[in-house]
């Protein structure tokens, strides 16, 4: 029962979350990292703005599926948002419609391209990941003579829809982010435990062909996924907006990695088929932990890079190990 437990790749991420949390609890000597309320409130917001994302990326790549635009159309969206609010005098709430309906337009895009084209979506989504940081350097400095918009604060409206993606929820400053993250993390663990999509999401990732003959719409599946992932990336890039009451360009360019990591961390194979949207949800508390950790423990902050390394390494080692000792099992 114990060595079946261990296959799970929940309980790998959550143990070397724990891991992480308790190396911080050492390192990080300056503040009182494990018991602080504040120092919490600090890294899970950190781990929110990873693992929102993180989760549709998780639910793409055990579709068989990448999606390397997740970063950049945070910074699209955003800038998408702020154009609307603060040049073209738009109400914010029409203003986020628009911002999702945009989000499920490209990764309508992408899933259509990728599944009539069958080119690799590493490929496809590489190609729109530089379609879109072109236009947004380019086509905000075009409309606005600058690659940052300013003072979306003062759009009508602002007020009332930040207390819902960006308010604070205690006076130790946790944020209403953290709350999207555990929803979008619990939705999609129910989607893939519960639902009869959960079961076209691991057919079309680990045996697609015989998923197709069985009546999966493999088709449908995957393009479905691009668009939840495109469009949950429009959702970060709106708290990000209401968050910093502006968006620059190059926001988000980068995450796209992280979303990755955090889904591997989770037990997701880069052959699809396989994979944990609660160990992701573990995998984004522990980047958020390093993230903040490095700095709390006054180290160079590039040694965050190395940390995402090893950790993205020593993941995908341990889930090797542990799928083929469960195969061996069965």
């Amino acid at each position: 029962m114990v060595s079946r437990l261990l296959t799970r790749p929940d309980i790998g991420a959550f143990v070397g979350a724990v891991a992480v949390w308790l190396a911080f609890g050492y390192f990080a000597r300056d503040v009182d990292w494990l018991t602080d309320p504040a120092v919490y409130a600090s890294w899970t917001d950190q781990a929110a703005q990873y693992g929102i994302v993180a989760v549709p990326v998780a639910l793409l790549m055990i579709g068989g599926e990448f999606d390397l635009s997740a970063g950049v159309m945070i910074g699209s969206s955003g800038l998408l948002l702020a154009y609307l609010t603060t040049h073209q005098d738009m109400n914010i709430w029409p203003a986020m419609a628009i911002v999702l309906a945009f989000g499920l337009t490209i990764g309508f895009i992408n899933g259509i391209t990728v599944v009539k084209t069958r080119l690799p979506s590493f490929i496809v989504t590489l190609a729109t990941f530089f379609i879109l940081q072109g236009v947004n350097a380019a086509g905000t400095l075009k409309l606005t003579g600058t690659t940052a918009i300013q003072n979306v604060d003062a759009a009508s409206g602002f007020d009332s829809a930040r207390k819902f993606f960006a308010g604070d929820l205690t006076q130790y400053d946790f944020k209403v982010k953290v709350l999207w993250w555990i929803g979008v993390t619990v939705i999609g663990a129910w989607i893939l435990a519960k639902s009869r999509f959960g079961n076209w999401i691991y057919g079309a990732g680990g045996e697609p062909s015989a998923a197709r003959n069985i009546g999966v719409p493999v088709v449908r599946t995957k393009i479905a996924l691009f668009m939840m992932t495109s469009t949950t990336a429009a959702l970060m890039g709106i708290i990000e907006v209401f968050e910093l009451n502006s968006m620059q360009a190059k926001e988000g360019v980068g995450l796209e990695f992280i979303f990755i990591i955090c889904a591997v961390v989770g037990g997701c194979l880069l052959t699809g088929g396989y994979g944990s949207v609660i160990g992701t949800f573990f995998g984004a508390a522990m980047l958020g932990m390093v993230q903040l950790g490095i700095v709390f423990s006054q180290w160079d902050s590039n040694w965050t890079y190395a940390f995402q390394g090893a950790i993205l390494f020593s993941a995908v080692v341990l889930n090797t190990l542990l799928r083929s000792r469960a195969q061996k099992a069965r």
